[in-house]
């Protein structure tokens, strides 16, 4: 099991760093993307279709939780003082990100969190690097990984197509954000989620599926949905049976992302039998 597990866990980062030159993109409407991949389980989209529609622009208001305090009960990942936290996810060994004024800053690779989780609330605050350089999935990519398996894309998308599963908020490769809330790089932007974990039967049949609720910028962009498994790029999610409780995630995709006052309760969000 515990091989089963790692391998799951590393499922993502071998598919995303296989090489795209090697698949040929199309675009549509300014919108880079593949239509070589998988149809959706709905039929509709392919993954990563540049045909999908756009999720609608809306210009947020103030964020009720911005640079707020955590609550009493939070477990506090990153309190702009060090990454003690968290840990490089290939090696296990000290993060290669940066440190400096209360910010941490994305390079050289993913990294992990020492603790694990299942059910969490999660608030973290993100800036994207100002002036903006690249397009499409090339503009100030990361991304969340709850369980190091089901990503929420971290991408600019202030005045940057791309393929719609693929843009902020968007259950990456599955569902596209319900908008587009995303404030101009250079700005500090927040997430507040509520992940309900998957739940497996003695069999790893799946009982329930992970859910995630996310608001970005103080408004709702997913509503309970559901992942469709664990979030890889150019295929359809597929559940495989794994630990009730895995350490969460934040990508470096050679982009320097900077994260700020990330903390998470970790408390079960199903009743449990």
């Amino acid at each position: 099991m515990k091989k089963q597990i790692v391998s799951t866990l590393l499922l993502g980062l071998t598919v995303a760093a296989m090489n795209a030159a090697s698949f040929p993109e199309v675009t549509i409407d300014g919108v880079a993307g593949f239509q070589d991949t998988p149809l959706e389980p709905d039929g509709k989209w392919h993954v990563h279709d540049p045909a999908r529609p756009q999720p609608p622009i809306v210009t947020p208001g103030a964020s009720f939780s911005e640079n707020a305090a955590p609550p009493s009960d939070a477990i506090v990942l990153f309190d702009g003082k060090d990454l003690s936290q968290w840990v490089d996810k290939k090696t296990g060994g000290a993060v290669g990100w940066t440190v400096a004024d209360g910010v941490a800053t994305s390079a050289k690779g993913d990294i992990i969190t020492t603790n694990k989780f299942g059910d969490i609330q999660l608030h973290l605050e993100f800036c994207e690097p100002t002036p903006p350089k690249g397009d499409g999935q090339g503009r100030g990519n990361s991304g969340v990984f709850f369980m190091g398996l089901y990503e929420i894309q971290v991408l600019d998308c202030y005045n940057n197509k791309t393929y719609a599963d693929g843009a902020t908020g968007g259950l990456y490769g599955q569902h596209p954000a319900l908008a587009n809330a995303c404030r101009p790089p250079g700005n500090w932007e927040t997430y507040d989620m509520i992940f309900t974990a998957p739940r497996f039967d003695a069999d790893g049949k799946v009982l329930s599926p992970a859910y995630v609720t996310v608001t970005l910028n103080g408004v709702v962009v997913q509503n309970h949905q559901a992942f469709r498994g664990p979030t890889n790029w150019r295929t359809v999610g597929k559940y495989h049976p794994h630990a009730a409780e895995l350490p969460l995630a934040l990508q470096y995709h050679n982009n320097s992302v900077s994260f700020r006052n990330i903390w998470v309760r970790s408390v079960p969000f199903v009743n449990e039998p």
